[in-house]
């Protein structure tokens, strides 16, 4: 037995409107990945990094933000031991900070269970055991605790938070990072620990439920769907695919998921805000690469870049040799990496006289593909594949003049953003995340970052790489000047103060009063 009584007098007693500073109200962001914190957060704030992809950066872009600009934000997140590295003595800090949970200064919120403490990754099979496990802690111990003004959550793994925030009447906040769900019985959640008897009515179910007792053994809730659902506001990161799944254009996407958020958009209670990229990715400073440089340095630093990583590579080495580079895994579901097969040695033969060359950095189930490609045709010193290094991806950026993003479908998409930065153009397909970040390039206008395909098949690929070599071939002085726009550009519009921006906006409509002292 769960000793939901006393949890229940837990909610009782803690005011949850309760606002000791009536100019701040406290902002609780709940999410399973996070790539750094504030300092002024916590004693190990810097130690918390627990990545598997955009989410983590852009929680930790969105909660610096907050903080730096003076907002009450509080962050809950798995206590995960291993990935951040903590030995005894840490742990012993991590415990005083627990029961030290009513200090004002304490803003990091750990979830506390076995089931974190000895992973080496984010997700894995038992996904559903963390989601539950998390969320649990969250639900019992720190929304009490906090007592939040408004929630922020974070995708599947945060779906059944909303419906406890609507239960007790604070604003919530539920961010959708990916078309991703678990389906679960509230038997099963109560098992865990959850009193779901508590707000089971704001959650969505498999089928319109009768009663508690009729559907909780046989009725599964649907956890993305439940969060959008019971969420006073919903985002995704790109607002181009939150209109292409309310529009039926994927059919991945399950009719209930499109639904509910045809639903939220048609109250006025969705949007979309791009992800950023990690602010390491900078070409005047990035710790990875043999020679930094800028807008203006760019022809020579990225000349000599690309001499080291061809060298590195066992590729032919000329630095007037345009130079294709994939950054992303090698799925055929979503990256289009099979249009690319498709192409690969004909583009290289083509372009056989301007010594075109293509390298990859990544892993995934089509690498095998690629190796076959380059051995059958004897092109090793034109292709190069490689599996995915940190280091190796950033000077893979520093090196390439174009990369390739075919996606077939692109929530937000991150290459698309870190590449001009590099004065490297993409080549993509018209879709989601990548239609709201890639221009189609006009040089002689002076505008646009990339090129954009519209059909998804290979001729479309092939299409774009043609069109990226059209601007290959212009005069060196017209392509400095292009890049050099492109990479003060990007700068500007691909950061994560424009991202948190966003959000902070989107909390102050929802609270209809400001959450920070001196928002941007």
């Amino acid at each position: 037995m769960h000793d939901f009584d006393a949890r229940r007098r837990s909610w009782a007693d803690a005011d949850l409107h309760d606002d000791d500073n009536p100019d701040r109200p406290r902002i609780l962001v709940v999410t399973p990945e996070i790539t750094y914190l504030p300092g002024g957060m916590g004693n190990l704030a810097q130690r918390m990094c627990a990545k598997a992809g955009g989410l983590a950066d852009v929680s930790a872009s969105l909660v610096k933000a907050l903080y730096d600009q003076g907002a009450d934000v509080h962050v809950a997140l798995p206590n995960y031991r291993r990935m951040f590295d903590l030995d005894a003595k840490n742990v012993f800090e991590l415990e005083y900070e627990k029961v030290s949970r009513s200090l004002p200064e304490q803003r990091i919120h750990l979830a506390e269970d076995r089931v974190f403490y000895h992973r080496s990754s984010v997700y894995a099979s038992e996904n559903h055991l963390l989601a539950l496990a998390f969320q649990r802690e969250v639900i019992n111990h720190t929304i009490p605790q906090v007592r939040p003004q408004l929630i922020h959550c974070n995708d599947w793994m945060t779906g059944l938070i909303p419906a406890v925030a609507k239960r007790h009447g604070i604003p919530c906040l539920f961010t959708v990072h990916n078309i991703h769900t678990e389906k679960l019985t509230l038997a099963h959640i109560e098992d865990r620990g959850i009193d779901a008897a508590d707000f089971w009515q704001h959650l969505y179910f498999s089928r319109p439920p009768g009663s508690y007792e009729e559907t909780r053994g046989s009725n599964p809730t649907d956890l993305l769907t439940s969060g959008i659902f019971a969420a006073d506001h919903v985002n995704s990161v790109s607002p181009t695919f939150l209109h292409e799944v309310i529009d039926g254009h994927h059919e991945f996407v399950p009719g209930h998921i499109r639904h509910e958020l045809w639903a939220k958009a048609s109250a006025g209670c969705a949007s979309g805000i791009l992800n950023a990229p990690d602010a390491v990715f900078d070409p005047e400073t990035d710790p990875y690469l043999p020679t930094h440089f800028n807008s203006e340095t760019h022809p020579e630093g990225k000349r000599a870049n690309k001499v080291a990583f061809q060298a590195r590579l066992g590729l032919d080495i000329n630095p007037d040799a345009p130079l294709f580079y994939w950054p992303s895994r090698l799925d055929p579901v979503q990256k289009g990496c099979q249009l690319l097969t498709d192409i690969l040695y004909q583009l290289v033969a083509d372009y056989s006289a301007e010594q075109l060359q293509i390298a990859v950095v990544a892993n995934g189930a089509f690498q095998p593909h690629l190796h076959n490609i380059v051995k059958m045709h004897g092109i090793k010193n034109r292709v190069a594949v490689a599996d995915f290094k940190e280091e190796l991806s950033h000077q893979a950026y520093a090196a390439a003049d174009f990369i390739f993003m075919p996606s077939l479908f692109e929530p937000c998409g991150l290459p698309q953003m870190v590449s001009p930065k590099y004065g490297t153009l993409t080549v993509a397909h018209d879709t989601g995340g990548l239609h709201d970040t890639v221009d189609q390039l006009d040089a002689e206008a002076g505008t646009g970052n990339g090129f954009l395909f519209g059909t998804f098949d290979p001729g479309g690929l092939r299409w774009a790489c043609d069109q990226a070599m059209n601007f290959y071939r212009l005069p060196a002085k017209s392509r400095a000047a292009n890049l050099a726009r492109i990479m003060t550009e990007s700068q500007e519009r691909f950061n994560h103060t424009a991202t948190a921006t966003a959000y902070i906006k989107l909390y102050e409509k929802m609270l209809q009063r400001p959450v920070t002292r001196n928002v941007g």
